[in-house]
């Protein structure tokens, strides 16, 4: 697909998983790299993608923001915002193309050999108002995800879900409606679902999400009245409110500010009903960052790539499918890409 742009001997493999993480010989550089490299090039923002202490890094502009925002100023050594056409380094050439899967979230376009290989990262389909759309590119190897990679994840729309959560407000005026999100990208989509379905009364926020959501307002995205959702006041001035706040922080005094609350979490793991007594969760929002079966299988149909690798998640089963449809894949079996709390 791609021009030769590389001198590697004929055969020789355009990516090779390392401990540090995919790693590109023609270009020198890692993708995602779960420790210190010399040049990383990097999907997204989220921790198990996006490290600090890199020579140099490569990213969209907004991923170099909120690397900047989790890490502080000198998370790397360099930084370079990656423009939408092509950047070469050594005998490669890379762009970044649009994943859908948190803002400034990003496949990783990589042309080597005489080949294009496409490191999607994390990635979903559908359209989502906090982020740019995924955009199929035609490729000869295609890395894919495969977070929710078992025929069982079929996630329902988030419009669906987010009706329960207004709905059980109505229910329950009296009660305070405490929802675990992810900080990063879950939020902030959480809170424009409620927008886009006409709720327009303040959300209240835990501290740990008021920077990353101003980021976002910042970059254009519409989110409402946000208010800090802190001890001052009478409790139950949060009766009927939303409130957003890590999942880990359920667990603090914190959360016992809130009156008699209905605790929800939106993550796509919600979708299993054990996750969902695990922690003990009221309401369960299956709303998902990541693409569930059907959405993996139909992108891999969508870039006829001749050869699909599959990276951390479920990967033996969409090996198998496919396997089954004829299709070569293999797993990579990388280290170090855990199931986020999304």
């Amino acid at each position: 697909m791609a021009a030769n742009q590389t001198s590697l001997p004929p055969g020789a493999p355009p990516l090779l998983p390392r401990a540090e993480g995919l790693y590109c010989p023609a270009g020198d550089f890692f993708v995602d790299p779960v420790r210190p490299v010399a040049r990383a090039l990097i999907t997204h923002g989220h921790g198990d993608h996006a490290r600090a202490g890199h020579g140099a890094v490569l990213a969209t502009p907004e991923t170099l923001d909120i690397m900047a925002i989790r890490y502080g100023a000198d998370f790397a050594g360099t930084r370079q915002a990656a423009g939408t056409g092509w950047t070469t380094l050594g005998d490669a050439r890379v762009r970044f193309v649009p994943a859908g899967h948190i803002l400034g979230s990003a496949q990783i376009v990589i042309e080597t050999g005489g080949r294009r290989i496409v490191a999607a990262g994390d990635f979903k389909r559908g359209s989502d108002p906090t982020c740019a759309d995924f955009e199929p590119v035609a490729c000869d190897i295609f890395i894919s995800e495969a977070t929710f990679g078992l025929p069982v994840f079929r996630h329902p729309s988030p419009q669906h879900e987010i009706a329960k959560l207004l709905g059980s407000l109505s229910a329950n005026p009296d009660r305070a409606h405490l929802v675990g999100a992810y900080a990063l990208g879950k939020a902030q989509r959480v809170i424009r679902l409620l927008r886009d379905a006409g709720h327009d009364a303040p959300i209240y926020l835990h501290g740990a999400m008021a920077r990353l959501c101003d980021y976002y307002v910042a970059r254009g995205v519409t989110l409402g009245p946000l208010l800090p959702a802190t001890g001052d006041g009478p409790r139950d001035r949060f009766a009927g409110q939303v409130i957003l706040g890590p999942p880990a922080s359920f667990g603090t005094p914190w959360a016992r500010r809130f009156p008699d609350p209905v605790v929800a979490f939106a993550s796509g793991w919600m979708g299993v009903r054990q996750r969902v007594r695990q922690r003990g969760v009221e309401l369960p929002l299956v709303i998902s960052d990541h693409s569930d079966w059907p959405e993996l299988t139909a992108t891999i149909a969508d870039v006829a790539a001749e050869e699909i690798w599959v990276t951390h998640g479920r990967e033996e089963a969409l090996v198998r499918w496919c396997t089954l449809n004829g299709q070569a894949a293999r797993p990579l079996h990388l280290v170090g890409y855990e199931d986020e709390p999304e």
